[in-house]
């Protein structure tokens, strides 16, 4: 763990101290280096299941995968902002990337914590960066507003998570997960304990976000910058699933009667969300509904309590996190040329720019899972668990692939067939900078289909 902590902590004194000039070019190489680094967490071979450095962070197959996510998305996240925070002040550009690498900080401490109080502690933390990101670089003046809906949402959930943590810890005398897992506490069926579950997973249920607490996210995701939409889509959404899981295990025995209505809200959402897909004019905001519709895929396998389930969950979230953080980075390089996300005015690109073409094509087919890439791999477990939970929840998960197919290639043939609008003249040329973000978020997802077990969690 520290041997990525301890680099993560000394990118802060490089970006302070590096010659404006190098400044883009030795931040993206170190973190590069780091998330390197940090695919040394896939390499197995305790039996134990954990591997701790010290008593309060350790990595299990449960959190590696999502540790490696959050340190290879830095990189990308500075290769994505470079074109359009590279005009500002020297000071500026170097507090921006100061905000997106405290952020890895947060999210490696929240991911690896093995006390629950500390993954508390960091799954707020998260909440400042990623504030400060989108009301001062976002786009559009709505961003404050959103900002605003960010924080309160996920306040409001965060409270009654902390007065649970607390009563769990004077029942139990311990917070730790490695002993917590082992030793359930006594739970009833009185108003109090169902109270308590309410409060234990609500925090984790409005962060991913369940259907009906969702109004944060494409507010915050259409007016964040690159970097932010980015983070938010592909780590912090996974912040709740992750949080989800961890307290499960816990909350055995009473989730079974308690499950029914977030299962309802989550399998609603996908089919609501995938309509509203359809009635998108916004391309950031069309993605970020769709982000919602697979959290809704993933809060469901999670409430189901089953093997199949959890492993089901974890795969689409990595999937799921490199695929939208794909739409978001090419939604930006369009934006940046014909400055307008309405996708109307944005048609017939395919004419002027056909190797992007291919990559909107590849991230579109990822989007709906298309075999034989894992996102299909981790609904189809999802799907499974959740007909042999119950064979009528088959309609709902049918009806809500069918329209995640629809809007996947909807937004591809809306953006780039057709014919291109008179307006767009003089746009400037894909750079190799951006193929080559392309390239860093799309290969792991090929990658993947050869050695899938890498994403599986401690499921199987």
């Amino acid at each position: 763990m520290l041997k990525i902590l301890i680099p993560t902590a000394m990118l802060f004194p490089t970006i302070w101290l590096t010659p404006a000039k190098w400044l883009w070019t030795t931040t993206t190489a170190q973190s590069l280096l780091i998330a390197t680094i940090s695919l040394s967490w896939l390499k197995w071979n305790t039996e134990t299941g954990w591997t701790a450095s010290n008593t309060y962070m350790a990595v299990d197959p449960l959190s590696a995968p999502l540790l490696i996510l959050t340190c290879w998305l830095l990189p990308l996240m500075m290769i994505a902002s470079q074109n359009h925070i590279g005009p500002e002040p020297m000071n500026r550009q170097r507090i921006f990337i100061s905000l997106l690498t405290s952020l890895q900080m947060f999210l490696i401490m929240a991911f690896g914590a093995t006390e629950l109080i500390l993954f508390y502690v960091m799954f707020e933390a998260t909440l400042i960066p990623t504030l400060i990101i989108i009301t001062r670089w976002g786009n559009q003046a709505e961003r404050l507003n959103a900002g605003t809906y960010f924080l309160f949402y996920t306040l409001a959930g965060s409270l009654p998570l902390l007065v649970a943590l607390l009563l769990l810890q004077q029942n139990m005398g311990t917070l730790s997960l490695m002993i917590l897992q082992h030793s359930q506490p006594a739970l009833s069926s009185s108003w109090g304990d169902k109270i308590w579950w309410m409060s234990c997973l609500i925090a984790f249920l409005v962060k991913m976000p369940l259907y009906g607490v969702h109004l944060w996210l494409p507010k915050a995701h259409v007016e964040a910058p690159v970097a932010g939409s980015m983070v938010l889509a592909a780590i912090l959404l996974k912040l709740g699933g992750y949080g989800m899981m961890r307290m499960m295990i816990i909350l055995m025995p009473i989730t079974k009667e308690m499950a029914y209505p977030f299962m309802i809200l989550a399998l609603w959402g996908i089919i609501m969300t995938g309509s509203i897909c359809l009635r998108q004019t916004d391309l950031k905001s069309l993605i970020a509904y769709s982000s919602v519709s697979h959290m809704g895929l993933v809060a469901s396998g999670v409430l189901t309590q089953t093997p199949w389930g959890f492993t089901g969950a974890i795969i689409l979230m990595i999937a799921h996190g490199l695929t939208s953080s794909a739409l978001f980075c090419l939604a930006n390089t369009t934006y940046e040329r014909t400055h307008s996300r309405t996708m109307v005015l944005a048609r017939g690109m395919q004419l002027i720019f056909p190797l992007t073409t291919t990559w909107w094509f590849f991230a579109s087919l990822a989007n709906l899972a298309l075999p034989p890439l894992p996102n299909l791999m981790g609904e189809l477990l999802i799907i499974t668990t959740l007909f042999n939970w119950s064979p009528w929840t088959l309609i709902m998960t049918g009806i809500g692939t069918l329209i995640t197919a629809a809007y996947s290639l909807y937004l591809f043939l809306l953006t780039q067939r057709g014919p291109t609008p008179h307006h767009i003249i003089n746009l400037p040329p894909f750079h190799t900078r951006e193929h080559l973000l392309l390239a860093l978020h799309l290969s792991p997802i090929m990658l993947l289909i050869l050695k899938p077990e890498l994403i599986w969690g401690w499921c199987f």
